[in-house]
């Protein structure tokens, strides 16, 4: 079976809102212009190199999962020019706010998603990913809703499937419940290696790491936040 022939499994339900508050005028017309060139066309095949989808050279490429606002994707695509970035964000005003800051900036390695991300993971092919974020993943609370968390043994899975051997996932998160439970599901997948070593490893941000607006309002929560990385093997 070639790579692009692989079985797409059927992906879990979206759960979360779609729209919020009515787009300003400039953030309409910058989704109308910005948003079909950047999408991925999932309707086509992926191109067996990655570096297919970006019109400048990118030595590696990583994809956000559920980037909210954008700060943190916005941040890494200034800060690593020949890394191409996939961003996928549901959300409409949080992708408006994102595509005018890439429209600003005049990004060139971003390519964006506006859907459910395991449509994203299930197009991709396979060991093509250098590193999957997700950062700050809603944490769905209540325990009767816990199956809706993206970190799953079948969304693993798909991670294990399209990170090349060594890749990494990041996870951040300022709840305990959600940190524990990425550790335990994480643990038990034969693919992936958590990379810490001491405390501190998890509690210091990623190399590199801007902050969130997530994570600021955790801080005046009075919550502290884990970073975990973890290495496919």
């Amino acid at each position: 079976m070639t790579d692009q022939q692989h079985p797409v499994r059927a992906t879990e339900a979206f759960f979360g809102r779609r729209k919020g508050k009515p787009l300003r005028e400039r953030q309409a017309q910058g989704m109308a212009a910005l948003l079909p060139a950047l999408k991925l066309d999932l309707g086509t095949p992926a191109p067996s190199s990655l570096s297919a989808l970006f019109p400048v050279p990118v030595d590696e490429v990583r994809l956000e999962i559920g980037f909210g606002g954008g700060e943190h994707l916005v941040h890494r695509a200034q800060e690593r020019a020949n890394t191409g970035f996939i961003g996928v964000e549901p959300f409409v005003n949080s992708m408006a706010k994102f595509l005018s800051r890439v429209d600003d900036l005049g990004l060139k390695n971003v390519r964006v998603y506006d859907d459910d991300a395991t449509e994203v993971l299930d197009w991709l092919p396979a060991a093509s990913i250098d590193q999957i974020d997700l950062l700050y993943p809603d944490p769905w609370p209540k325990r009767k809703h816990w199956k809706r968390r993206f970190v799953s043994a079948v969304n693993l899975d798909r991670f294990a499937r399209v990170l090349k051997p060594g890749g990494r996932f990041c996870f951040a998160s300022d709840i305990d419940t959600y940190v524990n439970w990425t550790l335990l599901h994480c643990g038990r997948h034969p693919a992936f290696e958590w990379m810490a070593e001491n405390a501190s490893d998890w509690l210091t941000p990623f190399v590199g790491w801007p902050g969130t607006r997530y994570e600021a309002k955790a801080r005046r929560e009075g919550r502290s936040s884990a970073y975990l990385t973890f290495r496919r093997g």
